[in-house]
């Protein structure tokens, strides 16, 4: 995907396109920051993009020109109603595609996030609606994470890292963190550590030491920082 400062001149459908896409990608990346800490920081958003502070800034200051963020200075950032709801329409988007990749397209599980990334900027609301529909309005995507309703609204799931529940327990696997690592997903795949499967953990080593886990009737080892990117319900 080309970046905007090296399209040459006259290129302005390119460029609006890659325009609207940043501002889609930013409304979103402040969305996932903001659950865990709010308001976000101007280096924290520029970390998650993978961009310097200034050109963070310089978009924080567009998008709050749109009045889609409220941003002051050491302050940090947050969505405005506006903003919100369109960080939501995103991530339905992309949620709704990965499932329906996998679904209808058999993709695997650690394929379909690059995939929704590029798509969940050009689907239309129509197309959107019959995606949904030929899912029958599925509350989560593959990785388990909520998909929003058309009115920005979510299922809600208590969850816990796997990482720290202690030994004797029993528990169902919810969702997984990092769902761009493609590594770490067919990882669990393997382990058969995917939404929706029960797991008891059998031992917990000390001085975070590896986990051993109950998987569909057989013993697997999982390291604690890999137990950490899997989230559980308890049972």
């Amino acid at each position: 995907m080309p970046k905007i400062e090296t399209l040459p001149d006259g290129s302005s459908r390119q460029r609006h396109n890659l325009n609207h896409q940043a501002i889609e990608d930013y409304l979103k990346t402040i969305y996932m920051l903001a659950q865990d800490e709010s308001p976000v920081s101007t280096s924290r958003i520029a970390e998650a993009r993978d961009v310097k502070p200034a050109s963070a800034t310089s978009m924080i200051k567009r998008l709050a020109k749109l009045k889609m963020v409220n941003y002051a200075k050491h302050y940090g950032v947050t969505l405005t109603p506006s903003g919100e709801k369109l960080a939501l329409e995103v991530i339905r988007h992309h949620r709704l595609i990965e499932l329906y990749l996998i679904e209808a397209l058999g993709f695997s599980w650690d394929e379909v996030h690059e995939q929704a990334d590029i798509l969940e900027h050009v689907i239309s609301e129509k197309l959107e609606e019959r995606i949904a529909a030929a899912l029958n309005y599925p509350e989560f995507d593959p990785h388990g994470d909520p998909i929003p309703a058309r009115d920005g609204s979510m299922t809600k799931v208590a969850v816990e890292q796997l990482s720290t529940i202690p030994s004797g327990r029993t528990v169902w696997v919810r969702r997984i963190i990092d769902d761009a690592n493609s590594e770490l997903l067919r990882y669990l795949a393997d382990m058969g550590l995917v939404p929706g499967t029960a797991v008891t953990i059998q031992t917990v080593a000390p001085f975070d030491g590896p986990m051993t886990l109950l998987v569909d009737g057989e013993a697997k080892i999982i390291g604690r920082n890999v137990a950490a990117s899997v989230l559980v319900e308890l049972a």
